[in-house]
């Protein structure tokens, strides 16, 4: 695993962009009206907020991975956890272009992990169920703006 992933909707991203470039010591690499990301070495991150949230929260956790090899590695261990993994390839989610591998844990918190293949230029509006007992939707749900947005039904 090469880079621990965690995903925020925020009620208020210009305010939450200061406040995490500050906290941060530097600016998003990524930066749009709807999402910010910082990808920081330390501690080694992949930091993203995005907007929109009724309710702020944390929207997923994960892990970015180098290829798709290290991909199918960490699928492999979230089938022996004994949760089921939902496959996405070629997803277009949160500015950027990857394949993924989604499970929820035994609490229901999602758990997302990619590679990342290239940019988008559309924050992106493919959609996962992670587990069927949970309402949580994957990535990306542009709902209300945001990425990985939860679903009410």
């Amino acid at each position: 695993m090469n880079r621990f992933h965690v995903h925020v909707r925020v009620a208020d991203l210009d305010a939450s962009v200061r406040f995490y470039s500050n906290l941060f010591g530097e600016p998003p690499a990524v930066l749009k009206p709807d999402y910010a990301k910082w990808m920081l070495d330390d501690p080694r991150v992949n930091f993203a907020i995005s907007s929109g949230a009724q309710t702020p929260a944390i929207d997923h956790l994960g892990f970015q991975v180098d290829s798709d090899e290290q991909l199918a590695a960490v699928a492999q261990r979230l089938t022996a956890a004994g949760e089921p993994v939902v496959e996405q390839e070629n997803a277009a989610c949160c500015y950027a272009r990857g394949n993924k591998r989604w499970v929820s844990d035994p609490s229901g918190i999602p758990w997302e992990t990619f590679h990342t293949l290239g940019a988008s230029t559309v924050y992106g509006s493919d959609i996962v169920v992670v587990k069927e007992r949970q309402p949580a939707q994957a990535c990306c749900a542009p709902a209300a703006g945001g990425c990985c947005a939860q679903s009410k039904s």
